[in-house]
């Protein structure tokens, strides 16, 4: 049986080196079997390396799939500077349709352009199903059958979240500068050369990206978004469903 502090180091290395979140069950097969430290060690040592980084530039966070170590976010100011291409920004449209898909999922295109009140790009959706922040859940039993949409576990992982409970709530949120704070979407995480994302003219909608700003996210709200997220790529992970309410340490194991 590995000594704690064996078990600690072994645990913090997979975690930086493999650069995305990992289960409690990938980390045990990190072992032999018949070394292989028990579910409730993992998590205690899990427990240890998080209390033991508390002060320092990085964290381990818990997300959707798993446990990733991480910059901490107040220091990407910082960090940023390593890389002298500017962070990703996304057209208006898009952000809008990916609001949309994870507050009202599952959701059609039908659905979101009712609501907007324009049409939605085929691009903007290509780039959401290409970058598996959303998926297509099902088909709505209407004339056409067409898909609806709900969000993945890599968007929550993307945006630092466990699950989809940890959304802000719609009332909370003014604008997208307050979204932004909420889902902590400066994660401390930054790709070093820039993604094939469209750019904002590209994404947005032929239509026009200069529709009013109020965006009724709900039947009630007239509340105004105003969309400004500024986003880094993260690694892959399973493209599973994202609903468990349970999430951490359940469905990790």
């Amino acid at each position: 049986m590995l000594e704690q502090q064996q078990l600690k180091r072994i645990l913090e290395a997979a975690l930086m080196a493999v650069g995305r979140p990992l289960s409690v069950q990938q980390l045990s097969e990190l072992f032999d079997p018949e070394d292989r430290p028990t579910t409730p060690d993992i998590l205690d040592t899990l427990k240890t390396i998080a209390e033991e980084c508390d002060g320092r530039g990085f964290e381990l966070k818990v997300v959707a799939s798993g446990y990733r170590m991480q910059v901490c976010e107040d220091l990407a100011p910082w960090v940023g500077r390593l890389w002298e291409e500017k962070p990703q920004r996304y057209s208006r449209a898009m952000l809008e349709t990916l609001a949309l898909i994870a507050y009202r999922q599952p959701i059609t295109r039908g659905d979101i352009e009712d609501i907007r009140g324009v049409a939605v790009s085929s691009q903007i959706i290509k780039t959401m199903l290409e970058r598996e922040w959303v998926r297509v859940v099902g088909h709505k039993d209407v004339p056409g059958r067409p898909a609806m949409y709900a969000t993945t576990r890599k968007f929550l992982d993307y945006f630092n979240l466990r699950n989809l409970d940890e959304l802000p709530s719609l009332a909370d949120i003014a604008d997208l500068d307050t979204l932004n704070g909420e889902l902590d979407l400066d994660t401390g995480e930054f790709s070093p050369t820039p993604d094939n994302t469209e750019s904002e003219a590209e994404a947005s909608d032929e239509h026009g990206d200069n529709e009013s700003s109020d965006l009724a996210l709900n039947d009630d709200a007239d509340d105004s978004i105003e969309l400004k997220l500024t986003v880094a790529e993260n690694g892959d992970d399973e493209d599973e469903d994202n609903r468990d309410p349970n999430f951490p340490p359940e469905t990790l194991l």
